[in-house]
Protein backbone atom coordinates (compact mmCIF):
# COMPACT_ATOMS: atom_id res chain seq x y z
CA UNK A 1 0.00 0.00 0.00
CA UNK A 2 3.39 2.29 0.67
CA UNK A 3 4.42 1.87 -3.05
CA UNK A 4 1.18 2.95 -3.99
CA UNK A 5 0.91 5.77 -2.19
CA UNK A 6 4.49 6.45 -3.30
CA UNK A 7 3.74 5.91 -6.77
CA UNK A 8 0.52 7.68 -7.48
CA UNK A 9 1.84 10.74 -5.44
CA UNK A 10 4.96 10.47 -7.84
CA UNK A 11 2.90 10.55 -11.14
CA UNK A 12 1.13 13.25 -9.86
CA UNK A 13 4.24 15.52 -8.83
CA UNK A 14 5.89 15.02 -11.59
CA UNK A 15 2.97 15.45 -14.27
CA UNK A 16 2.39 18.85 -12.17
CA UNK A 17 6.33 20.01 -12.72
CA UNK A 18 6.33 18.54 -16.15
CA UNK A 19 3.11 19.97 -17.91
CA UNK A 20 4.52 23.08 -17.15
CA UNK A 21 6.99 23.72 -19.74
CA UNK A 22 6.25 19.94 -22.07
CA UNK A 23 3.53 19.10 -24.01
CA UNK A 24 0.23 16.74 -23.30
CA UNK A 25 3.30 13.63 -23.14
CA UNK A 26 4.49 14.49 -19.78
CA UNK A 27 2.35 12.55 -18.48
CA UNK A 28 4.01 9.41 -20.41
CA UNK A 29 7.24 10.71 -19.32
CA UNK A 30 5.97 11.36 -15.49
CA UNK A 31 4.84 7.84 -15.88
CA UNK A 32 7.73 6.28 -16.56
CA UNK A 33 9.90 7.89 -14.86
CA UNK A 34 7.31 6.98 -11.65
CA UNK A 35 7.16 3.26 -12.39
CA UNK A 36 10.98 3.32 -12.89
CA UNK A 37 11.47 4.69 -9.54
CA UNK A 38 8.47 3.02 -7.73
CA UNK A 39 8.14 -0.53 -9.12
CA UNK A 40 4.58 -2.17 -8.51
CA UNK A 41 3.17 -5.40 -8.99
CA UNK A 42 0.68 -7.08 -11.47
CA UNK A 43 -2.32 -4.44 -12.56
CA UNK A 44 -1.24 -2.25 -10.33
CA UNK A 45 1.90 -0.89 -12.00
CA UNK A 46 -0.81 0.01 -15.07
CA UNK A 47 -3.91 1.50 -12.75
CA UNK A 48 -1.92 3.29 -10.10
CA UNK A 49 -0.87 5.88 -12.86
CA UNK A 50 -4.29 5.66 -14.56
CA UNK A 51 -5.96 7.17 -11.72
CA UNK A 52 -2.99 9.55 -10.96
CA UNK A 53 -3.23 11.48 -14.69
CA UNK A 54 -6.86 11.02 -14.65
CA UNK A 55 -7.74 12.76 -12.01
CA UNK A 56 -5.28 15.30 -12.57
CA UNK A 57 -6.07 15.96 -16.16
CA UNK A 58 -9.63 16.33 -14.95
CA UNK A 59 -9.13 19.14 -12.42
CA UNK A 60 -6.59 20.70 -14.52
CA UNK A 61 -8.96 20.68 -17.39
CA UNK A 62 -11.70 21.91 -14.71
CA UNK A 63 -9.81 24.47 -13.40
CA UNK A 64 -8.54 25.74 -17.42
CA UNK A 65 -12.52 25.62 -18.07
CA UNK A 66 -14.47 27.36 -15.26
CA UNK A 67 -12.89 30.40 -15.75
CA UNK A 68 -14.71 31.34 -19.14
CA UNK A 69 -17.68 29.41 -17.91
CA UNK A 70 -16.74 26.50 -20.13
CA UNK A 71 -17.74 28.17 -23.46
CA UNK A 72 -14.64 26.86 -25.11
CA UNK A 73 -15.26 23.01 -23.88
CA UNK A 74 -19.02 22.72 -24.42
CA UNK A 75 -17.91 24.26 -28.61
CA UNK A 76 -15.27 20.96 -28.64
CA UNK A 77 -18.05 18.45 -26.60
CA UNK A 78 -20.21 19.69 -29.70
CA UNK A 79 -17.51 18.68 -32.14
CA UNK A 80 -17.11 15.34 -30.79
CA UNK A 81 -19.73 13.48 -30.10
CA UNK A 82 -21.10 14.38 -27.15
CA UNK A 83 -23.69 16.18 -27.52
CA UNK A 84 -21.95 19.55 -25.94
CA UNK A 85 -21.59 17.66 -22.05
CA UNK A 86 -18.40 19.19 -21.08
CA UNK A 87 -18.52 16.39 -17.95
CA UNK A 88 -18.03 13.34 -21.02
CA UNK A 89 -15.58 15.88 -22.52
CA UNK A 90 -13.66 15.98 -19.04
CA UNK A 91 -13.74 12.52 -18.84
CA UNK A 92 -12.68 11.08 -22.02
CA UNK A 93 -9.96 13.43 -21.73
CA UNK A 94 -8.79 12.05 -18.42
CA UNK A 95 -9.08 8.41 -19.84
CA UNK A 96 -6.93 9.51 -22.68
CA UNK A 97 -4.54 10.79 -20.85
CA UNK A 98 -4.78 7.74 -18.22
CA UNK A 99 -4.29 5.50 -20.75
CA UNK A 100 -1.28 7.22 -22.08
CA UNK A 101 0.40 7.50 -18.32
CA UNK A 102 -0.41 3.96 -17.57
CA UNK A 103 1.43 2.31 -20.89
CA UNK A 104 4.78 4.31 -20.14
CA UNK A 105 4.02 3.38 -16.31
CA UNK A 106 4.24 -0.31 -17.69
CA UNK A 107 7.32 0.28 -19.70
CA UNK A 108 8.88 1.95 -16.89
CA UNK A 109 8.20 -0.84 -14.36
CA UNK A 110 9.41 -3.84 -17.21
CA UNK A 111 12.40 -1.93 -18.01
CA UNK A 112 13.44 -1.56 -14.33
CA UNK A 113 12.49 -5.17 -13.98
CA UNK A 114 15.15 -6.16 -16.87
CA UNK A 115 18.15 -4.05 -15.57
CA UNK A 116 17.62 -5.61 -11.54
CA UNK A 117 17.24 -8.91 -13.09
CA UNK A 118 20.36 -8.72 -15.72
CA UNK A 119 22.60 -7.02 -12.42
CA UNK A 120 21.56 -10.11 -10.07
CA UNK A 121 21.45 -12.77 -13.15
Amino acid sequence: MIKITQNFLLTLALAMVFSLFLPWWAVMVSGFLAAAIVRLQNVAAFFVPFLAILIFWVAYGWLLAKPNDFVLSEKIAVLLPLNGNVFLLLLVTGIVGGLAAGIAALFGNQLRYVLSTKNNG
